[in-house]
């Protein structure tokens, strides 16, 4: 095995977080979805046209064949699944096509009001399908070698769970969401710096945060109300967080409270079809507007009732970058509880990877074959 096959363990700072214990995850790309649903049913039978015309603008036909007949699942009102999204298109000046750095994987059961959110490490090491020559590859570069479906066919094949359905959201939306309700108020949980030109506390366009204040300076001004840019910034910063992108994801949960209590403080800044435009051209799904209207009809209640969750994976240093390695253990763990949120028999889990690679790439890369 030469230097760059090398391959070591890496120790997280900090406790290591049991995988059965609940991560509590509220970000951006759920906050949005759900915002736009809620507006839906906002505003049905009261401007139909308006939000309709507005919703189709973010529908894509779907390319691929499901897993099974979503159709028939809905207007039946059984349980559901949605892969939630989050690209870095749009964020903070930057337009490339980007990798997926939320993704989620959401089922609604309506008949136990209950909804589970999974949460999938952005790192976890897996093998794209359809693209399985590549491996070892990040889960979040799925994205960026064959959209949507590349992303689809991987989580679902690794976890051998059905996905109805899937939303994606740049993170631009995040910031127009921010700047329409006002601006919000967030208490940082910790001191630091960061530039969004440099993804790092170094350069002059830093943002300075303080633990325990909504107070904040940028550009020698001090303020106590974010802008949707320095929203984003408070979300990106991972590197100099102790908790890594759990520390992240806290800050992001932070942000859209912050939405969240803007806008139920006015809500009618949101009715408007120049907003609506605004998100829905920062968002992306194959749900249409009538399977929205049919999710407010029959699966409203489960939102009450959210149950969230996390893939926990083992630190590696590959030569690609810091990966997390899920065991077959904690993978099968979250087919399980997958599974049974949709209602459906308990079976085994996917391959390790997703895609198939063979042993002896596995033990050459120097990762688990089991």
């Amino acid at each position: 095995m030469n230097d760059e096959q090398q391959v070591s363990r890496s120790n997280r700072s900090g406790k290591k977080k049991s995988p059965k214990k609940s991560h509590k995850i509220r970000n951006t790309i759920l906050s949005l979805i759900l915002l736009v649903i809620l507006i839906v049913a906002g505003l049905f039978g009261y401007a139909y046209m308006q939000t309709k015309g507005a919703i189709d603008k973010s529908y894509v036909e779907p390319t691929m064949k499901k897993a099974r007949d979503v159709s028939s699942v809905m207007k039946s009102g059984r349980p559901i699944s949605i892969l939630l999204l989050g690209t870095d298109t749009g964020e903070l000046n930057r337009h490339y096509k980007g990798r997926t750095d939320s993704i989620m994987l959401v089922t609604i059961n309506p008949k136990k009001d209950k909804t589970t959110i999974m949460s999938i490490p952005r790192d976890t090491l897996v093998s794209i399908v359809g693209h399985e020559d590549t491996f070892p590859q990040k889960i979040n570069a799925a994205y960026s070698y064959g959209s949507a479906e590349s992303t689809i066919k991987t989580v679902q094949k690794w976890l051998n769970v059905p996905i109805d359905y899937y939303a994606l959201v740049n993170m631009g939306g995040m910031e127009k969401v921010v700047d329409k309700v006002g601006g919000v108020k967030v208490n940082s949980p910790l001191t630091f710096d960061f530039n969004p030109d440099t993804a790092h506390a170094t350069g002059g366009n830093l943002y300075s945060f303080t633990q325990g204040s909504s107070t904040y300076t940028h550009n020698g001004k001090t303020y106590t109300s974010m802008t949707g840019e320095a929203a984003l910034a408070f979300s990106r910063m991972r590197y100099d967080d102790p908790q890594g992108d759990y520390g992240r994801q806290n800050r992001q949960r932070l942000v859209l409270q912050g939405i969240i209590k803007a806008a139920e403080n006015n809500p009618t800044k949101l009715l408007d079809s120049g907003f609506l435009n605004s998100i829905t051209s920062s968002m992306q799904t194959d749900l249409s507007y009538g399977d929205m209207i049919t999710m407010v009809r029959k699966y409203a209640g489960a939102a009450d009732n959210v149950k969230n969750d996390h893939i926990q994976g083992d630190g590696y240093s590959l030569s690609s970058g810091s990966t997390e390695v899920v065991s077959s253990d904690e993978q099968q763990r979250a087919t399980n509880v997958l599974r049974k949120s949709l209602g459906l028999k308990q079976a085994q889990t996917g391959p390790l990877y997703g895609g198939d690679v063979s042993t002896a790439t596995m033990n050459t890369i120097g990762v688990p074959t089991n």
